[in-house]
């Protein structure tokens, strides 16, 4: 599914709401998700599940080409944790 196709389903199924509306609300939504994040919040969606910011500390890895260690700066990523609801609907 692509945000097109989420679009579409959403203007087709509220009455009253373009195409162009429907983008608009949409961008919205991940414009705010994207914002949370980057603040390091946690956004829930009850019966879907949590958007978590985690801090991923320094590391010493290696290069699998030459064997050569090197440091793996710090950083921090999105996860997401389904809700129950969710993964039962997944069976």
């Amino acid at each position: 599914m692509t945000l097109n196709d989420i679009v579409d389903q959403l203007a087709s199924n509220n009455a009253g709401l373009t195409k162009a509306q429907a983008k608009t609300l949409v961008d919205s939504v991940f414009a705010h998700i994207r914002d949370a994040a980057v603040k390091g919040e946690e956004v829930s969606l009850p019966g879907f599940g949590k958007f978590k910011v985690q801090n991923k500390p320094a590391r010493t890895a290696r290069n699998p080409r030459t064997g050569e260690t090197m440091q793996v700066a710090a950083s921090r990523k999105v996860s997401f944790q389904p809700a129950k609801a969710l993964k039962d609907a997944l069976g």
